[in-house]
């Protein structure tokens, strides 16, 4: 379950929750395939991706 960030501002940020969720799926892919084994036990993938859209590393078109 996803606590930190609220899904309500991560909504915000991007707009509806559909957008949130295709947005959020395709950085998981990308880090998925880029990512070494040691990072992705550090932190896995989605988490990293939801922390990307909070952070504003990625923006909704």
């Amino acid at each position: 379950m996803l606590l930190e960030p609220p899904i309500d501002v991560l909504i915000k940020k991007v707009g509806n929750p559909y957008k949130l969720a295709v947005i959020v799926s395709k950085r998981a892919k990308l880090l998925q395939q880029t990512l070494t084994t040691e990072e992705k036990e550090e932190s896995p993938e989605v988490s990293r991706a939801v922390k990307d859209v909070y952070t504003g590393k990625i923006i909704s078109e």
